[in-house]
């Protein structure tokens, strides 16, 4: 038996389709900008960014979840093989995307989680859903700002580091304490951006 021959893709023959469902919301997507942008007078998003999650990615996921490697698992099971990230400059903003999104009419709401209002415990912030397409495949959306994007790559990266440390419970508070004050950063972003809109309308 030849030890180097390819693995089957997990996604089986389906890969053409998830790519057509993945450029399909992003065309609905920058329509939706596009209408903001005429309706407020700036581009609510300041980024998109998109990928059907990686072989080695989803077989992994699999095995951490006690699932076959089958395309079943990676497409009906797990509900992120197709992903969408979205970055505002402004939290009300994450939230006006979301209700435009829920307003596609290909897309059905399967879950949402709000991150954003209850952070989780390390302080990680985002704004979570799972649509199921008219195509049949699920898409995981997440909105963020972009302080919650930047604390979310850094801690990222960070987490990689295998080798156990002396300061690590040291290192979990900090990084917590970093989203916070982002989180604090933001909402008083926020409140600036409304007074000057306040005084706009006078």
């Amino acid at each position: 038996m030849d030890t180097n021959e390819t693995k089957a893709s997990i996604y089986g023959p389906h890969l053409p389709a998830m790519e057509r469902t993945m450029e399909e919301i992003l065309v609905r997507v920058e329509e939706i900008r596009e209408r903001l942008t005429k309706k407020y007078g700036s581009d609510p998003i300041e980024h998109c960014l998109s990928r059907i999650k990686s072989e080695e990615s989803m077989r992994e996921k699999c095995r951490r979840n006690g699932l076959p490697e089958t395309t079943e698992s990676a497409l009906s099971v797990c509900h992120d093989a197709i992903g969408v990230r979205i970055v505002c400059a402004f939290l009300d903003d994450v939230y006006i995307i979301r209700d435009y999104l829920k307003k596609i009419e290909t897309l059905t709401v399967v879950e949402e989680k709000d991150y954003i209002r209850r952070a989780k415990e390390n302080g990680y912030r985002s704004y979570h859903m799972i649509f199921k397409a008219e195509a049949g495949y699920y898409v995981e959306v997440q909105l963020r700002t972009i302080s919650m994007d930047t604390w979310a790559a850094l801690e990222h990266h960070m987490k990689y580091k295998k080798a156990e440390l002396a300061n690590e419970a040291l290192i979990v508070s900090e990084l917590k304490r970093c989203a916070d004050e982002l989180a604090s950063t933001d909402i008083s972003m926020q409140t600036i951006r409304q007074m000057i809109f306040s005084e706009d309308s006078k």
